[in-house]
């Protein structure tokens, strides 16, 4: 369960991170079909272009999931060590994500150029290739939460996990071409914070990856489940 939480806070991490919070104005644009000033005017876009774009961005990440969660089921036999191995890759990431160390290639972004089109195929290709884009780019943050997929006993609980960080990212992303006069606003007034939230999300990181280091993790869910118990009915 608390797997679920950590997973669907990186989605709204990377949302929000210096490389993608600043170019989704962009991106709505583009899978609109309409120019910045014409979104502005008009206050709002169509939701079916939005939607399908987060289709093609989550599709990417949960294939990603389910393929690190079949990773892990194959080395299940191993599980103590896969378990510290994906620990310690998470508290790197997090190391990366609060500055105290500079991995280059994870903070690497790869960027498609193609001619603007609404046909819903199209849009959901585009979302796929953007989230192919972005992985290079979120990397530290993905890359935790993969690692912590790879430690689940079956891929079905790989793929939710990556479905609530898809969720994470879609669910502002939706809202932000949804209500976009207030997410500019948004946008403008956040960009000095943006700092503050990814030093706390590496704070978390580095909490998990020591929790599961340690194997701790899931202690911390039932401590969790034993202030809400209503969550239970979430697991």
């Amino acid at each position: 369960m608390i797997e679920l939480f950590i997973a669907l806070g990186a989605g709204l991490i990377s949302f929000l991170s210096p490389c993608v919070l600043p170019l989704i104005p962009g991106y709505i644009s583009f899978i609109s079909g309409q120019s910045l000033n014409e979104l502005i005017e008009s206050k709002k876009v169509n939701l079916i272009p939005l939607l399908l774009f987060s289709l093609g961005f989550s599709f990417v990440f949960i294939i990603f999931g389910a393929a690190a969660s079949a990773l892990g089921k194959i080395l299940l036999q191993n599980s103590n060590y896969l378990r510290v191995v994906a620990g310690t890759i998470i508290v790197i990431f997090s190391l990366q994500l609060l500055g105290v160390i500079n991995i280059k290639f994870l903070n690497y972004e790869k960027k498609y150029y193609t001619k603007k089109s609404t046909k819903p195929l199209f849009v959901f290709i585009v979302g796929m290739a953007f989230g192919f884009g972005w992985t290079p780019c979120i990397g530290p943050i993905l890359g935790s939460i993969l690692a912590l997929a790879s430690t689940e006993e079956n891929i079905s609980r790989g793929i939710i996990m990556l479905s609530f960080y898809s969720l994470g990212l879609a669910i502002p992303f939706i809202l932000s071409g949804f209500l976009i006069q207030k997410f500019l606003l948004f946008s403008k007034n956040f960009k000095k914070n943006i700092n503050i939230v990814l030093k706390l999300g590496g704070i978390t990181l580095l909490l998990t990856g020591v929790l599961i280091i340690t194997n701790k993790l899931q202690s911390l869910g039932y401590y969790i489940l034993e202030i809400f118990p209503f969550m239970q009915s979430l697991g």
